[in-house]
């Protein structure tokens, strides 16, 4: 069975990036022959559709399992289709992750466990109670 952990950086030291979507890369190891396999996440840097794209790279690479910190609803509803379980709540380095994956330490998610995009896209602005930072600059909207 192969596994997939969300990671920063290669191997089983490199640390758990709780962004499934927007991880560096995916440390696949193999449970059966025991090995790693390295995977670069193209999604990282995409302007949208980050977790869909990661989602489908699991997928392509025959993964049963993802671990990790957090997945949003799109990449969530990819990979249960695909019949991928997903488990979060993983931290540490890649190497611990999988041991407290074994040791049945980690929530499987029943749903994902971010909102759509949160936090991004225009209009986010820093409400201090006056004037927001978005593109209506806290004037409020017309109506064209």
């Amino acid at each position: 069975m192969k596994v997939a952990i969300s990671a920063s950086g290669s191997g089983t030291e490199a640390q758990v990036d709780p962004r499934f979507g927007r991880c560096v890369c995916f440390v696949i190891y193999d449970t059966e022959a025991q090995t790693f396999e390295t995977v670069p996440n193209s999604a990282a840097s995409a302007a949208g559709g980050s977790g869909v794209q990661a989602a489908q790279t699991v997928v392509d690479k025959g993964v049963s399992v993802v671990l990790t910190g957090q997945i949003g609803p799109h990449a969530f509803q990819v990979l249960e289709t695909a019949g991928v379980k997903c488990y979060t709540g993983a931290g540490g380095t890649v190497g611990q992750c999988i041991a407290d994956y074994q040791a049945g330490k980690l929530s499987l998610a029943g749903g994902p466990t971010r909102p759509v995009q949160a936090g991004r896209g225009p209009g986010s602005g820093m409400g201090d109670g006056k004037r927001g930072m978005g593109k209506g600059m806290g004037r409020g909207g017309r109506m064209f």
